[in-house]
């Protein structure tokens, strides 16, 4: 009879794994679906910014009448100061995020790619999606944070085309040192739904070409060096982008003299380039893969991305991540006498990799944008930028739970 009673619980039990596998599978789809949408529309929308930006220059001049609608426009939906580090609370403790947060950083992202300022085309708080959609399904407390993390697999994949690293990043930036394996099926699933509807709706996704050195001790070694000076540039990033806004509203209280200022200053150094480090700069990311960058491409990005970020302009740190990594690592590369592209690839994911402290998120990502190759010298670099970098990181709400240096629970914060 015992028996009997045992193999009846242990149907049962299975029964609850196939329910909640159906559960996060249909979940995780339409999350997806919405994160895929949005993402997508958010993906074209700054694409036309920026195109009708370029045809017509004189645009740049409106830029702090750009910045004081979306000073205005925050101010007005009280969503002031609410971003990504939201988001990530949101999972941690259950903190409720504004709905509103979704089309105000949509409108807010786009006025700042067509104004010129130098932002992500990521437009981090969209991320938000899966905790709407969670809120819309009434998700309890225990799945609430489940479907945020869908929401960020859904928009990242549809975004960059990278359903993979959507899954890994979600599952890994929350908590450093800790996956969260509940939320593998439903990511997954999120993260495939989102770059499906983002290929149906022509968003094409993110690929470069380089050809990897087949693997040997030297080019192993020189790739260790090149990742630990990306571990440094990725600190100098993640410090240039919090110490300017702190900078800027400890001396500009007025956050609407604040971005005026942080505008005419954008205007003026754009008339002294060559307008590379307005916008996302994709196009830059491709020529430094390609082998073309110039010297100090990466300290000019970084300055115009503190400066736009932190006089009160909206866009994600991701892409401009990318930017200052691939154009050091190519600049890098040719101290080092490694090619060029090859140094542009590591330096890349190097800098991501220790900007957002997600080492397997980094090591994946540049398997869906550069292909196989030898993946062991990404691996090595991401490993090293991750432990050199710190406790550095661009979400101050992310957690170290465990150590970089030992195997010791230490949950602390990141520092800005």
């Amino acid at each position: 009879m015992s028996q009997v009673r045992r193999l009846r619980d242990e149907f049962a039990h299975m029964g609850l794994y196939v329910k909640t596998l159906f559960k996060w599978v249909l979940l995780g789809g339409v999350i997806g679906v919405a994160g895929g949408a949005v993402g997508s529309l958010f993906h074209i929308g700054v694409n036309y910014a920026t195109a009708v930006r370029l045809a017509h220059p004189w645009i740049l001049y409106l830029m702090p009448v750009g910045g004081l609608a979306i000073v205005g426009l925050y101010r007005l939906t009280k969503t002031e100061g609410k971003g990504t580090n939201d988001i990530i609370a949101s999972v941690h403790f259950g903190e409720q995020v504004p709905g509103l947060l979704v089309p105000v950083i949509f409108v807010s992202t786009v006025i700042t790619h067509l104004c010129g300022g130098s932002a992500g085309r990521e437009g981090a708080a969209l991320q938000m999606v899966g905790y709407q959609a969670g809120r819309l399904l009434r998700l309890g407390e225990k799945d609430l944070p489940l479907a945020t993390l869908c929401g960020m697999s859904g928009v990242f994949a549809a975004l960059f085309g990278t359903p993979l690293t959507a899954t890994v990043f979600a599952l890994e930036v929350i908590s450093v040192g800790v996956l969260y394996y509940a939320g593998l099926v439903p990511c997954l699933t999120a993260a495939l739904t989102g770059y499906l509807v983002s290929v149906l709706m022509g968003v094409p996704p993110t690929r470069f070409t380089v050809t990897v050195p087949g693997l040997e001790v030297r080019t192993m070694l020189l790739v260790m060096v090149l990742a630990l000076l990306c571990a440094v540039v990725s600190i100098l990033f993640c410090r240039g982008l919090h110490g300017v806004e702190h900078l800027l509203k400890r001396t500009l209280k007025n956050p609407y003299l604040r971005v005026a200022v942080g505008a005419a200053v954008l205007i003026g150094l754009t008339l002294l380039t060559n307008g590379d480090y307005n916008g996302a700069g994709m196009e830059v990311i491709g020529r430094a893969i390609a082998g073309q960058a110039d010297p100090w491409a990466w300290v000019w990005k970084l300055l115009f991305t503190a400066i736009t970020i932190g006089c009160g302009f909206k866009g994600g740190e991701v892409v401009p991540s990318f930017f200052v990594g691939a154009a050091f690592g190519c600049v890098a590369a040719g101290w080092l006498g490694l090619p060029a592209g090859f140094g542009a690839a590591m330096g890349l994911v190097s800098v991501f990799c220790g900007a957002v402290n997600c080492p397997l998120a980094s090591i994946i990502l540049s398997v869906e944008l550069f292909g196989s190759g030898d993946l062991l010298y990404f691996a090595m670099a991401c490993s090293i930028s991750y432990l050199i970098s710190g406790y550095c990181g661009l979400y101050s709400s992310q957690t170290i739970l465990y150590s970089k240096l030992r195997a010791e629970f230490i949950n602390v914060r990141t520092h800005e």
